[in-house]
């Protein structure tokens, strides 16, 4: 573990005290050095604000709702706007700690300051009372931990996988394993996670996106909707940047929290696989003018959150709040906090949940080269991590194609969802379209200024029908969530296929599997990153609830003896990704091909076919080989004929997959007759495979 190199030299000077505050033999601290840190003689303390005129640090014992010592910042250990103090002898396991801050009340002008008001600090590392998930923080007050930083990496290492070669599964750490069918011996935690990596593994997936793990408040919207609870599920709510959800853990970590948490994504970088967060700068759970006071508030109100000129907040994120995240402060804050995630826990990439208010000014407009995501774009302990921008926000500001990106942001491909799913339930008329985003979107993300890798294709995520539901609802049913059916999108594109929700009808229910199938398929064999979200593989549903942020029950959670139920549909997508992994065509540019192929044709449909096409050919792993991939789709009422590219002397049409069953596994002539709303995939191959010495030996006599 590499040392602070800020603090390790503290380390090995003789430190003494030079004042005592309220009994405590105090010194002042180190500046440079945010939050509460374990220093050999103590606990160096370090906040800042600029509105503040005085600052407390309150301990407080275990679990205690009153501080056992106050300890003033004397005003000679404040420089600038940062106020800082080791206070000597404190054991880190015996306390746990809150500031509180004076200065003027004034909301009109957007300033909270009040001295009675308990504060948790932004830089955290642990926040308390959080432990146990769906119980109230019996006194509604945030404290925070020292939290001890020795875990042992083993020598990890982070994968470091191209972006076009992974395979995102987006996941709830809670809703993956909670249902008892997982059969874990943690539910619903890191540690249950862990323990599902061998399933990871053989679905094929070598990325994992989790759901919001900063430490969130889950009973923040805690009501009954006839007698069920519903709450903060999701976790889009963050009360901590730098803290993980202790709730998610096994077990307590008292002053190791985060343990659990690396121990999963040491052993996920142990089995190939990338662990990305999905994190929530935009806004935080402090809420609107009717919100709590617990944090950012109370340290600089004004700084923190975008302003109307009499103190009211601005809601581009529909949340309450949004942050001021090209502040000065707030672009600092960020950049920490990411840096932090990426030394500290090892993280291999970001999704940025609304991401275009990282590029709002502190008025709200929309900026052309916004500081902070250019700063991220740029900083070189975030060099080699993905950065995904969810480029839009709710305050209508969309920017799917023109989010400021450097050529280093990737964004999920909202174009990319909405096509497709008109395209797979029957547009057949937007084929063009379709076929855009299948090779990459290169009409929206001009590779002259966005390079190869700037789309995230998905078609399902966690905001929205998953995949079964996309094929049995053409309405979204949420009146669980309490909202009389009012929250949720109502453009999902979808369709029942012509019974609303469960049936038993055997001919509905089989093309409802096809249409999932094709729609795997095709993610599959489209350029860009695919992502999908976890439970498509075995036709999870969610009884056509399309925005279960709220619940925490077999609504959300998912059911694995769904995998038994499905295990042909699970069967299929396994194989996709695996050939997927094994085409490299599929996933980008591989030179011109030795037989002579065009690196893409599309095959496009004539007055005699409804079918379309797309033809990839390039160089193999090997350089003597070819890799030729076709897949053709048709996505009409009716059977269609489709033929395929003539391959040079020497090759034969190979059918690899046919969701219509109606082709067989194995060579082709050329001709197929694909069933309707149906998708086929072919391989080229060689008549007589030559040995691997005769074609290096060959290849080294062209050289």
């Amino acid at each position: 573990m590499a040392e602070n190199k800020l603090i390790a030299p503290m380390s090995r000077i003789h430190m003494v005290p030079m004042d005592v505050v309220n009994g405590f033999e105090v010194r002042p601290g180190l500046y440079e050095v945010n939050g509460a840190t374990a220093i050999p003689c103590g606990v160096n303390f370090t906040v800042y604000s600029y509105g503040a005129t005085a600052c407390e640090l309150l301990l407080y014992h275990r679990k205690a709702s009153e501080p056992y010592a106050v300890i003033p910042f004397p005003e000679n250990y404040r420089i600038g706007k940062v106020y800082s103090m080791i206070v000597f002898g404190l054991n880190i396991y015996d306390f746990e700690y809150a500031y509180r801050l004076d200065g003027t009340y004034s909301p009109e002008d957007g300033l909270l300051f009040d001295k009675n008001n308990v504060l948790l600090d932004i830089y955290a590392k642990a926040v308390t009372g959080q432990s146990e998930w769906g119980v109230n923080n019996a006194d509604s007050v945030y404290k925070a931990r020292v939290v001890k930083d020795d875990f042992d990496w083993k020598g990890n290492t982070y994968p470091k996988t191209r972006m076009e070669d992974l395979v995102i599964y987006e996941m709830h750490v809670r809703g993956f394993t909670k249902h008892a069918s997982s059969r874990v011996k943690h539910p619903g935690t890191f540690a249950g996670l862990k323990e599902k990596i061998p399933y990871l593994k053989e679905l094929g997936v070598n990325a994992v996106e989790l759901m919001p793990v900063f430490e969130f408040d889950e009973m923040i919207d805690y009501r009954l909707v006839d007698g069920k609870q519903v709450m903060n599920y999701w976790g889009y709510n963050t009360v901590s940047f730098f803290a993980p959800n202790t709730s998610y853990t096994a077990g307590l970590e008292y002053n190791r929290e985060g343990t659990e948490l690396k121990e999963l994504i040491r052993e996920l970088h142990a089995n190939g696989i990338e662990c990305i967060l999905d994190v929530v700068f935009n806004h935080t759970a402090e809420g609107n003018e009717m919100g709590n006071c617990f944090s950012f508030k109370g340290f600089d109100n004004n700084i923190y959150y975008l302003l109307t000129p009499d103190g009211r907040y601005h809601n581009f994120s529909g949340c309450g709040n949004t942050m001021n995240c090209n502040h000065p402060i707030v672009h600092q804050l960020i950049l920490e906090c990411l840096r932090y995630w990426v030394t500290v826990y090892h993280i291999d990439g970001f999704r940025f949940d609304l991401a275009s208010i990282l590029g709002r000014n502190e008025d709200g407009t929309p900026m052309n080269k916004p500081p902070l995501l250019q700063s991220l774009a740029f900083d070189p302990i975030l060099g080699d991590v993905k950065l995904i921008a969810e480029a839009w926000d709710a305050g209508g500001l969309y920017q799917v194609g023109t989010f400021p990106a450097w050529n280093r942001w990737a964004e999920w491909n909202g174009k990319y969802r909405d096509d497709m799913r008109n395209f797979l339930k029957g547009d057949f008329w937007v084929w063009e379209t379709a076929v855009n985003r299948i090779l990459g979107s290169k009409d929206i993300y001009n590779p002259d200024y966005r390079g190869d890798n700037a789309s995230v294709n998905f078609i399902t995520c966690h905001d929205g029908f998953t995949l079964w539901d996309l094929y049995s609802y053409s309405m979204k049913h949420n009146e669980a969530n309490g909202w009389n059916n009012t929250d949720g999108s109502d453009d999902n594109r979808s369709w029942n296929c012509g019974v609303e929700g469960e049936t038993q009808d055997p001919e509905i229910l089989s093309l409802r599997r096809r249409l999932a199938a094709n729609a795997f398929a095709i993610l599959m064999c489209s350029r860009g990153t695919p992502m999908f979200f976890a439970g498509d593989e075995f036709l999870n549903s969610q009884s056509g609830n399309n925005n279960a942020y709220c619940q925490d029950n077999e609504i959300s959670w998912l059911d694995w003896k769904d995998k038994r139920k499905n295990r042909e549909h699970f069967n299929f997508c396994k194989f996709l990704i695996a050939f997927r992994h094994a085409h490299p065509v599929l996933r980008r540019d591989c030179g011109e091909s030795n037989c002579g192929l065009p690196k893409i044709l599309v095959i496009t449909p004539t007055d005699t076919s409804k079918a379309v096409g797309i033809l990839y050919a390039g160089k193999g792993e090997k350089a003597w080989e070819d890799d030729i991939v076709c897949i053709s789709m048709n996505m009409f009422w009716e059977e269609q004929t489709f033929v395929l590219p003539e391959l040079p002397a020497g090759f034969y049409w190979r059918i690899q997959a046919d969701t219509g069953k109606r082709n067989r596994r194995g060579r082709c002539r050329g001709i197929i007759t694909m069933k309707e709303r149906s998708v086929c995939i072919m391989t080229a191959q060689p008549l007589a495979a030559k040995s691997a010495a005769e074609q290096e030996s060959r290849q080294g006599r062209k050289q």
